[in-house]
């Protein structure tokens, strides 16, 4: 089975609304996705983060190390969570990410593994 990573892109605005009543809704809708996952048997590793704000950049360059605060890419939306599902082949990861993009209301990216 191939290894897909389902990711849920949000923006630094998203974050700040997260006591909202639309968050509570979409954080339990999430959670009932979550176990329908793990009864399904795909789920491999799922995970919220935190915003990029709080992202740190480690770069070594010339023998040394540097750190920076992040996030890395200034863009407006950031991978906000993330499932990583094994499926037997693509389509069947995105019915997982249709269901999974219902759960948290916005956009699901789906990328396989490599090899």
């Amino acid at each position: 089975m191939t290894q897909y990573m389902l990711s849920v892109h949000v923006s630094d605005a998203e974050y700040t609304s997260v006591e909202s009543e639309d968050a509570q809704v979409m954080y339990a809708q999430v959670e009932v996705f979550n176990q329908e996952l793990r009864d399904s048997g795909v789920l491999v590793f799922a995970g919220g983060l935190h915003p990029s704000s709080m992202a740190k950049i480690v770069d070594t360059k010339d023998g040394g190390t540097v750190t920076t605060d992040g996030p890395y890419m200034k863009t407006e939306a950031h991978i906000g969570g993330f499932w990583i599902i094994a499926a037997p082949d693509l389509d069947t990861a995105l019915g997982w990410a249709a269901k999974g993009s219902t759960a948290c209301m916005g956009p699901v990216e789906v990328r396989p593994f490599q090899d």
